[in-house]
């Protein structure tokens, strides 16, 4: 891959060169930690092997309300194989060690990186380029915007189906790196997906800002990625591999089925 150019982020230089090449980006979600601790670097590689361009990683929280039951039980069985923050850190760490391109952004809730000390310095030292905080609301999301811009991550903000018109645009008036758009009233991994209702709503979010959109919930295959794609500049998928990686006896296999199966949903959003 391309070195990422100077003065210009990891997240906004895939963009520009998924733009370039007429591509959509697709965005991939796993909780650290989880099945196994040594699960997770290996499957980071595979995903970006198989053909994903910005990686999400999620923080292990004890109450993650936004999230589905496969992610739910992600979130329980990392705790219980002792994640920590730090943890999460060194993975991106290990991770960077072999691929300095690939934008890596933390998704998770506020509480766990209010608990560390300088946690901005030190997820831009690990390599870390965004931060996605499920329970922060707008209105106190300025300070943390500012310390992050300060270090060159970008804050990604979420706007959901019930968001009204004038929230959603202070939303993307100050968004950064990209727009996460939650197509379902509902948790993760739940819901049949309305594409039409995310085509309407999408085309009013395009005219609030020139930030990349991407769309996630509900988008578990090559067919319902395909059909978002068209509206979006992105999707993100999480919930079909956290569920992939739960049923794989090892790192090895999960590695492999996740290659595969991130294979054919950018073959989806490419055809």
């Amino acid at each position: 891959m391309n070195a990422v150019p100077a003065n210009q982020g990891r997240i906004a230089a895939e963009f520009e060169r998924l733009g370039q090449q007429g591509k959509k980006a697709l965005v991939t979600f796993i909780t650290a930690g989880d099945p196994g601790v040594d699960f997770t670097v290996p499957a980071l590689h595979s995903l970006v092997a198989g053909g994903a361009n910005l990686l999400e990683l999620g923080i292990p929280f004890s109450d993650p309300e936004a999230e589905g039951p496969a992610i739910q039980a992600a979130n329980e069985r990392a705790l219980a194989n002792g994640m920590t923050l730090t943890k999460v850190l060194d993975m991106v760490v290990e991770f960077r060690a072999s691929n300095s391109t690939t934008p890596v952004v933390l998704m998770g809730y506020l509480n766990s990186i209010l608990a560390m000390t300088n946690f901005a310095q030190r997820a831009k030292e690990a390599g870390v380029d965004g931060l996605i905080m499920v329970n922060l609301p707008q209105e106190e999301a300025a300070d943390l915007r500012q310390t992050l811009s300060a270090e060159g991550m970008d804050l990604v903000s979420l706007i959901a189906p019930t968001t009204a018109d004038r929230r959603a645009r202070e939303i993307a008036t100050t968004g950064s790196g990209f727009l996460y758009y939650v197509s379902l009233k509902g948790t993760t991994g739940s819901g049949a997906l309305a594409v039409d209702e995310v085509a309407e709503r999408m085309s009013f979010l395009q005219t609030l800002t020139n930030v990349p959109i991407c769309v996630g919930f509900g988008i578990k295959d090559a067919k319902s990625a395909a059909a978002v794609s068209a509206h979006a500049d992105g999707v993100v998928v999480g919930s079909a591999l956290v569920q992939l990686m739960a049923d794989s006896p090892d790192p090895a296999t999960a590695s492999q089925r996740l290659q595969t199966a991130i294979a054919d949903i950018r073959n989806g959003l490419d055809g």
